[in-house]
């Protein structure tokens, strides 16, 4: 964690909890979650029995309010855990990433006391997982293009729309969902719900079959005459947009986590392999090539995790979606450049599926695209500057 360091300057060690928190993880994710990782990619097996016991070691409400259910603990702390658990696999990070950021974490900023007794101490105590019902068909990075509407009757809300390509979903109990509530209102008429996913006129789609992540769980969502209570409503009518945006600026906290893990795995990969490779009959980490390579991935590595670390660190501050969208911007793209690098290193072998590189090196091009692409991060940022 970055902090005041004395006269020397600020300290980047970690704390004492966090070390720990790391070796935890780390344990756990070797031990536990890599044994059938290769199968579980392989059959797109959804890791429920992996997913139970982390919920049960407190990561799904990591930075919730023990009032809550969650265990309290601070961003960068939390950034730590998703980076291990990234490492060892990225579909099991996302999981968790998704229910702590995008579904319990906007119900803990906006919920209503209700809400925060009922559905976030169910996700935020690891009872159950929780998801993001943001993105549609014809709506990604324009959100005001949505077309899910949400009508008042009496006592209830009611749904009626579909959203695309969200993670959790038809293993979530709870949506945090986005809907126009007043249509003629264009951005400004966008509400926040959460919405069980076992009411009536709820459903998901198939399973997306995806380049990488396999193991996660990706569908759409339908809504078809939905009815949730009033009080489903999540802070204030036609305030849906600034909610999503709040959420989505926090959440790119655990999208630079897990670039980080999949980076440092791929450092560690390549000099692995360096080490075993024998060509002109010395190994290949002799060669100028390919040292240049892995200081490259290695200083990169180190780059992204001070920017994450950073953002977390200040994730209350003024400049806190700046410094995240920093953060999440340089962390995927070096993360790209690094697993590309690393199967280079590996050369022929590393295009088979036998090597985890292969794996990682699809698990990483999402992270450029989700919760906001690369190119909606420099807009964040340049606008943040130029306004």
């Amino acid at each position: 964690m970055i902090s005041e360091g004395g006269g020397d300057g600020p300290s980047f060690a970690l704390s004492e909890d966090q070390a720990f928190l790391r070796e935890t993880v780390r344990r756990f994710a070797e031990e536990r979650i890599r044994p059938g990782t290769f199968e579980r990619d392989a059959s797109h097996e959804f890791p429920a029995e992996i997913i139970q016991e982390l919920g049960e070691l407190g990561l799904c409400g990591m930075m919730i309010d023990e009032a809550y259910g969650g265990t309290g603990i601070d961003a960068v702390s939390y950034c730590i855990a998703i980076e291990e658990l990234a490492r060892v696999c990225p579909s099991v990070a996302v999981t968790l990433s998704v229910t702590n950021s995008v579904a319990c974490w906007p119900v803990w900023q906006f919920g209503s006391e209700e809400l925060k007794r009922g559905p976030l101490r169910e996700m935020a105590s690891g009872v159950c997982l929780g998801a993001f019902a943001l993105t549609e068909p014809g709506s990604g990075s324009d959100v005001a293009a949505m077309r899910t509407t949400a009508v008042r009757d009496g006592e209830s809300w009611v749904l009626n729309g579909e959203k695309a390509w969200i993670t959790n979903a038809g293993k979530a109990r709870y949506y945090v969902a986005l809907a126009k509530t007043d249509p003629k209102a264009g951005k400004r008429g966008i509400s926040a719900f959460v919405v069980p996913a076992a009411s009536a006129g709820c459903s998901t789609g198939e399973p997306e079959r995806k380049l990488g992540l396999k193991a996660s769980r990706t569908s759409a969502v339908l809504f078809e005459n939905c009815r949730i209570p009033a009080a489903s409503l999540l802070g204030t009518e036609g305030k849906g947009l600034n909610l999503a945006l709040a959420t989505l600026g926090h959440s790119r906290l655990g999208i630079a986590a897990q670039a980080l893990g999949i980076h440092q795995r791929a450092v560690e990969l390549a000099v692995e392999y360096a080490r075993e490779r024998i060509q002109f009959g010395v190994p290949i980490a002799q060669h100028q090539a390919i040292q240049f390579k892995i200081a490259e991935m290695a200083t990169e590595l180190a780059a992204a995790r001070l920017l994450t670390h950073r953002a977390a660190a200040e994730c209350h501050g003024k400049e806190a979606v700046k410094y995240a969208s920093e953060a999440k911007l340089y962390s995927s793209e070096a993360a790209n450049r690094a697993v590309f690098e690393s199967l280079q290193i590996h050369g022929g072998n590393g295009f088979s599926e036998e090597y985890e590189i292969s794996r990682l090196y699809r698990d990483a091009r999402v992270t450029t695209i989700y919760e906001g692409t690369s190119e909606i991060q420099r807009m964040v940022i340049a606008r943040s500057l130029l306004s």
